[in-house]
């Protein structure tokens, strides 16, 4: 977004019953039980979902053995998805697991050679972004944050029975009125929420203003133009896998920037760190929010691009929009002295071998607190 006198930027999340993010649940919580009994674990695994159905399909190298159909049912289960007239409940589905090992032709390039004196290689080829700006407290684009906020209070409003009404899925969208440059207002909010048949649209509309919106959005942020859409068809009742086919990867928006950076394509959830398409990209936004963090730009958003096998990326760059204390090629400089950005380097630095990766596929990667655990790539590096 360049300066300009107003411009309106918006963003989108989902809830953890939205079909999408109810794969990459999936795909995260099957990931993390096998690095937890195995960290050196190689995973890539893709899942859809659909009325009543879960395939899982992909590449597991591991030592680990885990009950993969298992982990699926307790993840729809902690989702919310267990009644039988949703379409899709944890106790019903038909799961089809279809897991093979990782290709040798794949793990040739990227594993270890001691004798040969060869390091971690990348996973694979890609480009990949990091992001940070001065919006908010967490460095991140505000309609972003402002989405995930609605999105996880109506997650909240039902699992603590405040609405009990509602059903798991959900979406929301929010935009907002930069003038020069910079966050002025809401201009407009949107709440899409799955409910049941008996509740009438004025009660959910009331209900939703009153328990989702006017909790999150800041007063000072709203004023009488700000436009409000809650369940804009006015009939939200058939939802989550039953209304509309899931699948891994398909929300790298909402995982990411909400489309106010870049994004290089590969999504995230299933995936162990060795590929870059996620441990890049966890890195290069440690190192941005370091660099926005450090006063030495406002906006910063860094591109590293790897070839499988090698260790190091192919090429570096940053874009800091204008808005840099320091020329881009000395901050570039200090990002390349403070950062190691080969795949052993990235998971050594932010200790990725670890089970922390379904905590990431709901509600953004980005943007979240670092509790000592999980989110490791929130923490603000010194420069």
């Amino acid at each position: 977004m360049h300066k300009a006198e107003r411009t309106f930027c918006t963003c989108e999340s989902v809830t953890e019953g939205h079909p999408d993010k109810v794969a990459d649940q999936i795909a995260d919580a099957v990931l993390d039980a096998y690095l937890e009994q195995d960290p050196t674990s190689r995973v890539a695994v893709e899942v859809m979902v659909t009325s009543n159905y879960v395939l899982l399909a992909g590449e597991v190298t591991s030592l680990a053995r885990i009950d993969v159909e298992q982990v699926a049912r307790g993840v729809i289960k902690d989702i919310g998805y267990v009644q039988e007239d949703l379409g899709f409940d944890y106790l019903g589905a038909q799961i089809e697991v279809r897991l093979h090992a990782q290709s040798p032709d794949i793990a040739l390039g990227v594993d270890v050679d001691q004798a040969r004196g060869k390091p971690l290689g990348a996973g694979d080829q890609g480009i990949m972004y990091g992001y940070a700006c001065e919006e908010t407290g967490e460095l991140m684009p505000l309609p972003i944050m402002l989405a995930h906020q609605l999105a996880r209070r109506l997650a909240a409003v039902r699992k603590e029975g405040t609405l009990p009404y509602l059903r798991p899925d959900g979406k929301t969208q929010v935009t907002v009125e930069y003038r020069e440059g910079r966050p002025a207002r809401v201009e407009a909010v949107v709440v899409s929420a799955q409910h049941s048949a008996e509740v009438d649209l004025a009660t959910l509309r009331a209900d939703l203003t009153r328990e989702v919106i006017r909790p999150v959005i800041p007063a000072s942020l709203l004023d009488e133009h700000c436009r409000v859409f809650i369940n804009p068809t006015g009939r939200f009742v058939i939802g989550g896998p039953h209304g509309d086919t899931g699948a891994t990867g398909r929300k790298s928006m909402v995982d990411t920037y909400g489309g106010l950076a870049r994004h290089g394509g590969g999504s995230f959830s299933g995936k162990d760190p060795t590929k870059v398409d996620r441990s890049a990209s966890y890195t290069l936004r440690q190192a941005a929010k370091s660099v926005v963090a450090a006063g030495l730009a406002k906006r910063c958003e860094l591109q590293a691009a790897y070839v499988i096998g090698e260790p190091q990326p192919i090429s570096l760059g940053v874009e800091t929009f204008g808005r840099g204390r320091l020329p881009d090629q000395e901050i570039l400089a200090l990002v390349q002295k403070h950062f190691d950005l080969t795949p052993a380097g990235m998971i050594a630095g932010l200790g990725l071998q670890r089970p922390i990766y379904r905590a990431t596929a709901v509600y953004g990667h980005f943007g979240r607190p670092y509790d000592g655990r999980h989110f490791p790539w929130e923490a603000v590096k010194p420069l």
